[in-house]
């Protein structure tokens, strides 16, 4: 089998894995968004996805970005880029440029550098804030009881926060956490849920996702272990 029909059929398996899940959920699969997750594949099997209809797509790394996407998006202009590896102020300039939705904006220093480049950009991307709601110390994101405060704090600064994200703790049941990450957003009066991933994305449908991370169940196993 060539890799354009692996990667069809394994898209193809996926949306029906969510078409699956949304009917023990009890909501329409038109409400869950797929974001392949792209990070460390080349770009040629980027466009295959891309050519079989896969709209959105997630990358690690500004820089990784910059160097496949220009070219991706003039052959696909309808594909929509997320940003969901952890931020660094000093590449907020570039990434929006290049990144159509932020999934990772976790505190004050990365807000301040947005709302400082919002009016450079003509399509500024939609924000995310990032949760730790395992509260782990390698991860990224603000704390689950700063979350609903920072939301507001950023909403008041202007940058019309439009999701939330998280990744519960590895090996962990994820309910509770992806439980928690919906009443944040609930209370935060937000609609995008962007939770759920290869492993654990049905419990997350079931939980409130509107939007999943899915990259080996797409592409296949990659070197820095699945996503």
């Amino acid at each position: 089998m060539n890799e354009k029909n692996k990667i069809l059929n394994n898209i193809k398996k996926v949306k029906e894995e969510i078409r699956n899940a949304c009917k023990l959920a009890k909501v329409s699969e038109k409400n869950i968004k797929l974001v392949a997750v792209s990070k460390t594949i080349e770009s040629t099997f980027i466009c295959q996805a891309a050519m079989l209809g896969q709209i959105s797509f997630g990358e690690n790394k500004v820089q990784e970005a910059i160097r496949k996407w220009p070219e991706i998006k003039k052959q696909y202009p309808k594909t929509v880029l997320h940003m969901i590896g952890p931020m660094q102020s000093n590449k907020v300039k570039d990434a929006i440029k290049i990144f159509d939705i932020i999934e990772t904006l976790d505190r004050e220093k990365i807000a301040v550098e947005l709302k400082k480049n919002m009016n450079k950009s003509k399509n500024f991307p939609k924000i995310y804030v990032q949760v730790n709601i395992g509260e782990e110390k390698q991860k990224h994101g603000c704390r689950p009881s700063e979350a609903k405060k920072f939301i507001r704090n950023c909403n008041e600064y202007g940058l019309n926060i439009k999701g939330v994200m998280a990744i519960p703790p590895y090996g962990e049941n994820p309910a509770p956490y992806f439980a928690l990450l919906s009443n944040i957003a609930k209370e935060s009066n937000i609609k995008n849920i962007s939770m759920g991933m290869s492993k654990d994305f049905e419990m997350a449908i079931y939980l409130g996702a509107t939007s999943i991370r899915i990259g080996t169940k797409i592409f296949g196993e990659r070197k820095d272990g699945e996503i």
